[in-house]
C-alpha cells in the first residue's frame, strides 16, 4: 500500500500535465495531414490534452490501417498528458505493434509512460532502451529522455534522474522548453523520499546535481512552507547563487528577506492531566513532530516549554509563560480556557488558541484562533457539492447543538454558492429507526396518500411502489458512524439509495468496525487521515506505530502539526496578511477576525474503507487510487464532539 501510494504521488506530480514539455505531437511533418489534425496539434500544444485526445480518436475512427493506428497513438499520448490512464490503456489495446518509423516511436514511448503509471520503471526502461538504438529527431529524443529520467525517480535514484534531465536540455529549443524541463525535474524532486535525496546529495560530486538534490530534500521535508523551508532556501541560495534551480525558486512564494523571522521561545498550553489529557497529549505529539521535521531549517534551536492547562486560570498561565520568556503562545485547547484568555484587553505576546471563541465574543488584537471546527467541514461539503454539479439539497442532521451548528453553516454556504436547500429533518441520534424522518424528507407519505386516493376511486387493489421526490440532487448527512450506518441503509430502503450522500469527518470514527454500510458516502476530512500530502505521507503510520493508543486521535496529531506550521506564518504576518498553508488538517487561511479556517480533503467509502478522491472535479482518476488519569469519557469522543468542555 505504501509503495502504491508513492507511485501514485510520483505519477500525479510528473506525468500529469508535465508531458506537455516533451510532447511529440505536431513536430513531424506527416502528423498534420488535414485541418482537423492541425487543430488537434494546436490543442495539444496549448495544454488542452483531453480535447486533443478526443479529436485525434475521432479522426482515428474514420481512418484505416497505419493511419488509424498513428492517430490512435497520438490520442493515447494526449490522454496520458491529461492524466487519463484508463482511456490511454484501452486505446492502446486497439493498436497493433508497428513495424517501424514514427508509429513505433510513439508505441514504445506510450508503453513506457503506461508502465510508469503502473509503478513499473524497469518495464518502462526496457521499452525506452529499444528507442535508444534508434536515430530520433531531437523533439522525440527529448520525450524519451524525460520518461527515462522519470523511471529513475521511481527507482529511487534521484541523482541519475537529475543527470538525465540536465542532459536533456541539449535536445530542447528555446528558453520556454528549458524552463519546462526544469519545472518537470522539480516536480519529481519535491515528492521524493527525504532520506534518499539527502544521501544522494552527500555522495554526489557534480555541484549542479548536488544543488538540485539538496533543494529537493528541503522541499520534501518541509512541504515548501514554514520556517524550515524559508530559512533553508535562504542558506541554499548562499551556497548555489548561479544554480539553474534559481529559476524555479523565482516562481515560488518566498519571503523578501534573507530568513523568516520566528520566535526563539514558544509556550504550549495544553491539558496534560485529567479527563482531557489524551487530547492534549495527542496535540503535543503532533506539535513536536512538526518541530523536529523543521528544525534543520532553523538558525538555532527553538525552546519549547509545555504547560499543563488542565487546571487554573488561562490568564495566569499565559502571564507565567511570558514571564518565562515566551515570544509566542499556542493554546489553550478547551473553549472555556480560550474565553478566559480572550478576556484580556491587551495580548502583549501573540497567541494561537486551539479552539474558536463564541461568535458573539470579539477577540483582542494578537489573539488568533485555530480549530477543527465542524462548520468548516459543512462549508466544504456545500462547496464540493456545487462543484460536482449538485444544486438542490436535502439534509439530515442530529437534533442537538452540534447538528444545528453544522446545519447553519451548510445552509448558508450552500445557498451562497448558488444552491438551494429544499428541505431538512433533525433526527434523534439515539434512535434506531429513522423511518418517519426519512419518509417525510423524501415525501414518501405524499406518494402513499396519492395511491390510497387512486385505489379508493378505482375500487380495487393496484400494484404500488412508493416514489420518492425527484427534485433533489443529493443528501447532506450529518452523522457519526453509528447513526450513519443505519441512516444510509434506511435511505436505500426508502427508495433514496441512488441519491449521492455527502458528509463530514464525523462519519468516519475509525472504530475498527467495517464501514461497508457507508459505501458511496463522500466526506470531508483532514488530509492527514485520508490523503496526506507527500511531505507528511509517512507521518500518520509513524504516529500509529509510536503512539498506538492514539490511533483514533489522528486529527489532533494533525492539528498539533499545523499549529507549529502556523507560528512562523502568523509571527511574520503581524504587519500583513498570512499566506495560505497546505496543512495536515487542510488548506489553511486567515480571515479578517483572526480565525484560521480550513479547506478539507475528500474521501469516499468503498468496500468498507475510505478511499481518497480528487479535491476538485476534473483531476485524474489515480488520485482515488494523497502517566495521566483515564479520561472521563472515551477518547473517541474527541473525534465526535467540539472541544468545548
Amino acid at each position: 500500500m505504501k509503495q502504491h501510494r508513492k507511485v501514485t504521488i510520483i505519477v500525479n506530480a510528473i506525468l500529469t500535465g508535465f508531458l506537455l514539455s516533451a510532447c511529440a505531437t505536431g513536430d513531424f511533418g506527416g502528423f498534420a495531414g488535414n485541418q482537423a489534425e492541425r487543430r488537434a496539434d494546436t490543442l495539444a500544444m496549448r495544454g488542452q490534452h483531453a480535447d486533443a485526445a478526443a479529436l485525434y480518436i475521432d479522426l482515428a475512427s474514420r481512418a484505416t490501417g497505419n493511419e488509424r493506428d498513428r492517430l490512435t497513438l497520438l490520442a493515447v499520448e494526449q490522454w496520458l498528458d491529461a492524466g487519463d490512464g484508463r482511456r490511454a490503456r484501452n486505446a492502446m489495446r486497439d493498436v497493433s505493434t508497428p513495424d517501424g518509423g514514427e508509429r513505433l516511436w510513439l508505441w514504445h514511448s506510450n508503453l513506457a509512460a503506461l508502465a510508469l503509471w503502473d509503478g513499473n520503471p524497469d518495464e518502462a526502461l526496457k521499452n525506452l532502451e529499444t528507442l535508444g538504438r534508434e536515430t530520433l529527431p531531437s523533439v522525440f529524443r527529448s520525450r524519451v529522455e524525460a520518461l527515462r529520467a522519470d523511471a529513475w525517480f521511481q527507482k529511487d535514484d534521484p541523482a541519475r534522474a537529475v543527470e538525465i534531465y540536465m542532459l536533456r536540455e541539449s535536445w530542447l529549443d528555446g528558453r520556454q522548453r528549458v524552463d519546462l524541463n526544469r519545472r518537470r525535474l522539480w516536480a519529481g524532486l519535491r515528492v521524493g523520499n527525504v532520506e534518499t535525496l539527502r544521501k544522494a546529495a552527500e555522495t554526489e560530486g557534480d555541484p549542479v546535481v548536488r544543488g538540485w538534490l539538496m533543494l529537493g530534500a528541503l522541499a520534501a521535508s518541509t512541504g515548501q512552507q514554514g520556517v524550515g523551508w524559508s530559512n533553508g532556501v535562504a542558506r541554499w541560495r548562499d551556497l548555489y547563487a548561479d544554480h539553474p534551480a534559481t529559476a524555479v525558486l523565482a516562481d515560488l512564494r518566498l519571503p523578501d528577506g534573507t530568513t523568516l523571522e520566528y520566535p526563539s521561545q514558544i509556550a504550549l498550553l495544553l491539558p496534560l492531566s485529567g479527563q482531557n489529557a489524551n487530547a492534549g497529549n495527542a496535540v503535543r505529539n503532533g506539535f513536536f513532530g512538526a518541530y523536529f521535521a523543521s528544525s534543520s531549517g532553523l538558525e538555532q534551536q527553538q525552546s519549547i516549554r509545555v504547560y499543563d492547562a488542565a487546571n487554573g486560570n488561562a490568564r495566569d498561565l499565559y502571564a507565567r509563560a511570558i514571564a518565562d520568556g515566551a515570544e509566542f503562545v499556542v493554546g489553550p485547547l478547551l473553549r472555556p480556557r480560550v474565553m478566559e484568555l480572550a478576556g484580556e484587553s491587551v495580548i502583549p505576546v501573540p497567541v494561537l488558541t486551539l479552539n474558536y471563541l463564541p461568535d458573539e465574543m470579539v477577540a483582542p488584537p494578537g489573539l488568533y484562533q485555530f480549530a477543527l471546527a465542524p462548520e468548516d467541514e459543512a462549508a466544504s461539503v456545500a462547496t464540493r457539492a456545487v462543484a460536482d454539479g449538485h444544486r438542490r439539497a436535502l439534509a439530515l442532521v442530529p437534533n442537538n447543538d452540534w447538528g444545528r451548528r453544522v446545519m447553519t453553516s451548510f445552509a448558508s454556504s450552500f445557498e451562497a454558492a448558488g444552491g438551494r436547500l429544499l428541505d431538512y429533518r433533525d433526527y434523534q441520534p439515539s434512535s434506531q429507526d429513522f423511518s418517519i424522518d426519512i419518509e417525510g424528507l423524501m415525501a414518501l407519505s405524499q406518494s402513499v396518500q396519492r395511491y390510497q386516493r387512486l385505489r379508493a376511486n378505482i375500487g380495487g387493489p393496484l400494484q404500488f411502489d412508493p416514489r420518492r421526490r425527484q427534485d433533489a440532487d443529493f443528501v447532506f448527512l450529518a452523522a457519526d458512524a453509528s447513526a450513519g450506518r443505519l441512516l444510509k441503509s434506511q435511505l436505500k430502503f426508502h427508495y433514496a439509495g441512488d441519491l449521492p450522500v455527502y458528509s463530514t469527518s464525523f462519519i468516519y470514527s475509525m472504530d475498527g468496525r467495517s464501514d461497508a454500510d457507508l459505501n458511496g458516502i463522500m466526506f470531508a476530512d483532514t488530509p492527514w487521515i485520508v490523503s496526506p500530502p507527500a511531505w507528511i505521507a509517512d507521518m500518520p503510520a509513524l504516529y500509529q506505530e509510536y503512539w498506538p493508543d492514539e490511533r483514533r486521535l489522528g486529527r489532533l496529531h494533525a492539528m498539533g502539526y499545523d499549529a507549529y506550521q502556523l507560528i512562523g506564518e502568523l509571527y511574520g504576518a503581524r504587519t500583513g496578511p498570512m499566506n495560505e498553508i497546505d496543512g495536515a488538517t487542510g488548506t489553511l487561511y486567515l480571515d479578517e477576525d483572526g480565525r484560521v479556517h480550513r479547506r478539507l480533503a475528500w474521501a469516499r467509502f468503498e468496500r468498507g474503507q475510505p478511499v481518497a478522491v480528487p479535491d476538485a472535479p476534473g483531476r485524474d482518476f489515480l488520485m482515488r487510487d494523497s502517566g495521566t488519569e483515564a479520561p472521563a469519557k472515551p477518547a473517541e469522543e474527541w473525534q465526535r464532539t467540539p472541544l468545548e468542555q
